[in-house]
This record gives C-alpha cells, structure tokens and sequence, in this order.
C-alpha cells in the first residue's frame, strides 16, 4: 500500500521547514512588540478620550475612528509607500542599509528594516484603536455607585482609580484584550503585503519553490495556532500587579 502523498519524498525537507521557523519567529516578535506598544499607546488614547478636555477627547475620537474604520492593508501600503515617498532619499538609504546595534558582551541586535518597521506602526496604530475601545468599555463598565463609595470612604481622586476602578475595569476589560492580543497573531499575515518575511510570506516562497501547497500552508496554520494558543496562554496567565488586596 502507498503512503499517502503527504509523506516521505513528498513531505518539505528541513531546508524549507527552518524557513518556515524563521518566518514563525518573525511573527511572533513582531505580535509581541505591536501588543506592547499598542497596549500602551491605547492606555494614552483612553485617558484622552476620557479627558475633559472637549478639544482633546475630540481630537482622540477622530485619531481611533479614522484607523478603525479604513482597511488594515490600506494603512500598511500608506507607511510603506507613501511614508518612503515623502522621506528623503538619504533616509530612506540609511533604512535600507543592513546594520546592527553592538551590545555587552560582543553581541550585536540587527537593526530591523524599513519594511519590519512599517510594519510595526501600521499594526500598532490600527490596533491601538482596538485596545482603546475595550479599554474605554471596562472604564465605563464600573458602576457609578462604586466611586461614590470610594468617595464616602475618604479614598482621593488617585486611591479610587487604584484601587476601585482600576480592578474592576480590568475584569470586564480583560477577555477582550485577549481577543484583540490575538487578532494582532493573524493580522501580522498583511505584512507579507510590503515584504516582511513573515510566516505568510515563508509559506508562499516554499509553496513556490517545493510546489507543496498543502504541505506548505499546513505547517503554517498549525505554527499560527500555536503562536495564537500561546499569546492567549500569557494573556491569561497571573494577577495584575494593582488588584486590591483580600
């Protein structure tokens, strides 16, 4: 009987599953570091949409509305072309050259490319957006009577936050993120779009080169699963540093 035509010869050799590894790592790091600083610049947006500044929330409403509402691969096409357009060929020459940061040691960090870099702060500003939206949600989730309550018990404007707010909208807010954590795991795919090597983009140079579809896009929807099982994994894991004491 005959093996099945996924295996042996017809299964990708290590050669073209290290690219795959490659393009798998890539894609984490770069999920990891859009979760950090979309995570952080969201916190920013929330707090200045829910200033009492009119001009300032104003501003913030438009900035979230505007990458909400236009396509993902949109953005990233903009900071790609459009951004390289508009800078100055001696910049573009200096982003486009390979170099590498020296650290203690000996060892030496590759600086990332333009196109990594492109990347990074159309994924990060098209999911700030996002992560504002739960973020606001589990602020204004907290029930009225619960500041009131801080307030009687002579808790300042900083000790409510901390300690009431905080907590409470943390918990309502906490799934969602998780939800956003992972859309960020597949929409790190649309890099592929300006050139990062990512694990869509590995995925099709071995499906081009082995002519393995299957084999090919099998191996990188199991590796997107277990980078999404693995970011919901951390997402869920531990205590927030400020939950109130029992």
């Amino acid at each position: 009987m005959n093996p099945p035509s996924w295996l042996g010869h017809h299964w990708l050799e290590p050669h073209y599953l290290g690219w795959l590894l490659k393009g798998a790592l890539l894609t984490g790091w770069l999920a990891l570091l859009v979760c950090v600083t979309a995570t952080t610049l969201g916190m920013l947006l929330t707090a200045a949409l829910e200033s009492r500044w009119r001009a300032l929330s104003h501003a913030a409403g438009l900035w979230v509305s505007l990458h909400r509402n236009t396509p993902l691969m949109v953005q990233l096409l903009l900071w790609y072309f459009g951004v390289a357009g508009l800078l100055p060929e001696t910049a573009m020459l200096w982003l486009n050259t390979p170099r590498s940061l020296p650290l203690p040691g000996g060892l030496t960090l590759p600086w990332p490319s333009f196109e990594f870099l492109a990347a990074l702060v159309g994924l990060t500003l098209y999911s700030a957006s996002f992560i504002c939206g739960e973020l606001q949600a589990g602020l204004r989730g907290v029930a009225a009577g619960q500041r009131q309550a801080a307030r009687a018990l002579g808790m300042n404007g900083w000790q409510e936050f901390r300690w009431v707010v905080l907590p409470q909208a943390w918990a309502l807010a906490r799934r969602p993120l998780v939800g956003q954590y992972t859309a960020v795991v597949k929409n790190t795919s649309l890099a592929m779009a300006i050139g990062v090597a990512e694990l869509s983009y590995t995925s099709r140079q071995v499906e081009t080169e082995t002519l393995l579809a299957f084999q090919a896009f099998a191996v990188a929807t199991a590796a997107y699963l277990l980078l999404v099982l693995l970011t919901q994994a951390l997402s869920q894991r531990g205590e927030p540093a400020w939950r109130a004491p029992q």
